[in-house]
């Protein structure tokens, strides 16, 4: 009943198997689709019309791990079991299909790294 109401009231698909950390922010409610076996980290933004799902169809569990203080632009795409390490921010409409290292900016469809935070 909780997942029909925050899917049909907010937009949002959240399902009760997501690994979802502390702190969470959705920024904007509305076409928010996460897959049931995704992972969010700590301390994440997810801004409207995000995807998190798998890439391909004959592999139903491949869901994306999201690290801690990760931004994740409004319309962006997260597809497969790749993962996103800490402090990543993912541009607006980005579609991301690959593993980015900590600390990085990824923007455009497909996504590609377009700097590197120095520690």
């Amino acid at each position: 009943m909780a997942f029909r109401r925050c899917r049909n009231v907010y937009g949002i698909e959240l399902p009760y198997s997501v690994n979802l950390g502390r702190r969470v922010i959705v920024e904007h409610q509305g076409g928010i689709v996460i897959h049931g076996n995704s992972k969010i980290g700590d301390d994440t933004i997810i801004r409207q019309n995000c995807t998190l799902g798998i890439r391909h169809l004959d592999q139903p569990n491949a869901a994306p791990t999201i690290g801690r203080n990760v931004s994740i632009g409004a319309g962006a795409v997260i597809l497969g079991a790749i993962e996103i390490n800490d402090g990543c921010v993912i541009g607006a409409n980005a579609v991301v299909l690959c593993d980015l290292p900590g600390g990085t900016t990824a923007v455009g469809i497909p996504a590609r790294i377009v700097n590197k935070k120095m520690s």
